[in-house]
């Protein structure tokens, strides 16, 4: 039934269209359907024209029938964070600065989105510029719980079956974080696999664009067509053949973590052990006790100097919290600056020397689960370390806290092993069966 294609995974939705079987108008009016039921309640879209997704789908359809069938995505809607830019529709960086901004050019990942054939179904929420101030989107599993951020509105969407995935971004937890609230995926993909060309630049050290999806597969997929060419990430990625051997760690933010998240992390380390997996818990070099201190050095000082010319122009325009932020970036020296970089550079190469004989580091994506209140969107600090590194890092859904919101797993792999991490986070995931939202929806 019509009403039943919302639950396509991303990998049987494409090999539908293919091969004929559906086509994308038919599956997109399924999506557009979800959405008017659905997105009432959550706020996930930032901006939605119907008759628009139509149109870009029959385009779609006319193209494979006429047998142009481009690279890998023919057919499928997608919704993409509103800060990613998008030629002819707005981009409104969660903020009423830009509210009718439309940009002349699409972002490099939204182009190569649609070289792959698919299209933007939609643009979704954003805190204030993909910082702290939370938005108007709500946690699908309970609204009045946050969805986390910045990436509020891709994660909820993506969770609710809005769209089977989204594009976000991380600074600091953008990604991971959201994705762990709301029980799905969420892929960064090392420093450079994407481009960050025309997208709303926070700190250009740090900023990274990840993808969310409802399992591991969805997620690689998407990836390996948004990636630069000099990145080869297979389209098509399986899990790993034998146990891998990993290493869990606490990190210094652990003091942070909820009772709920230390039993949730001591049982997925029990199920992964019991289905063959060496891991070993060992924490990290004690150089790693000031990262969060060089991560928000770099972040507030990059962001600040981004930031000039719009808050000299717009000053009133911005949020308090964000202003004083900012400002914050205006105290740090240069000097402090570039001893920060050098200290992230360190790190870096204290890392890759920790993970050299495991497959990948495991630790929570959080410090429990999604706060019950929409005036935050949670804590980054469990995703700040991974993202100073700038190296791949996934999150799975893996069960349910105290309150029935989802917890999850985080796995990071080193620099330039996105397709290793991959297969190790599918084999972790099939370990660690968890029941989506649209599985409980089904009870």
């Amino acid at each position: 039934m019509m009403d039943e294609l919302y639950r396509l995974s991303l990998v049987e939705a494409v090999r539908r269209m293919a091969s004929g079987e559906l086509s994308s108008e038919t599956y997109t009016r399924a999506l557009l359907l979800r959405s008017r039921e659905a997105d009432e309640a959550i706020g996930a879209w930032a901006w939605l024209d119907p008759q628009e997704a139509i149109n870009r789908a029959r385009e779609c359809d006319a193209r494979i029938r006429a047998g142009r069938l481009p690279g890998g995505l023919q057919g499928v809607p997608v919704g993409v964070k509103d800060i990613i830019y998008t030629r002819g529709i707005p981009t409104a960086m969660g903020s009423a600065l830009y509210a009718n901004w439309v940009p002349e050019q699409n972002a490099e990942v939204v182009d190569r989105l649609q070289t792959a054939g698919a299209f933007v179904m939609g643009k979704t929420v954003t805190t204030e510029f993909a910082f702290m101030v939370p938005s108007k989107t709500r946690n699908p599993w309970n609204p009045k719980h946050t969805p986390g951020g910045s990436s509020s509105g891709s994660a909820a969407a993506v969770a609710a079956a809005l769209v089977p995935v989204a594009i976000g971004t991380q600074t600091n937890g953008s990604v991971i974080r959201p994705a762990a609230f709301c029980g799905v995926v969420g892929y960064k993909p090392g420093k450079g696999v994407l481009s960050t060309e025309g997208i709303l630049p926070f700190s250009p050290s740090l900023d990274q664009p990840g993808v969310f999806a409802r399992n591991v597969e969805d997620a690689g997929l998407l990836v390996a067509h948004l990636a630069h060419s000099r990145w080869t990430i297979s389209p098509q990625i399986s899990a790993l053949k034998h146990a891998p051997r990993l290493v869990a760690t606490r990190t210094p933010v652990w003091h942070l973590t909820s009772e709920d998240q230390r039993n949730r992390f001591s049982s997925d380390i029990a199920g992964l052990r019991e289905a063959g997996a060496v891991v070993d818990e060992i924490e990290l070099p004690a150089g790693f006790n000031d990262a969060h201190k060089v991560h928000r050095t770099i972040m507030m000082y990059e962001a600040a100097s981004a930031s000039r010319a719009v808050r000299a122009r717009f000053a009133d325009g911005l949020s308090e919290f964000l202003r004083k932020s900012l400002e914050e970036g205006d105290r740090i020296s240069t000097s402090e600056y570039e001893r920060a970089l050098k200290k992230q550079e360190a790190l870096q190469r204290d890392f890759s020397r920790f993970t050299d004989d495991y497959d990948a580091v495991v630790t929570p994506p959080a410090a429990g689960e999604a706060p019950a209140s929409l005036e935050t969107t949670g804590d980054p600090s469990f995703c700040t370390i991974w993202t100073l590194l700038g190296v791949p890092a996934i999150t799975i859904p893996t069960g349910l806290g105290s309150h029935g919101m989802p917890m999850g797993l985080q796995i990071i792999g080193n620099q330039g092993e996105s397709n290793h991490l991959l297969a190790t986070s599918m084999w972790c995931e099939r370990q660690l069966p968890f029941r989506n939202l649209l599985a409980r929806d089904q009870l």
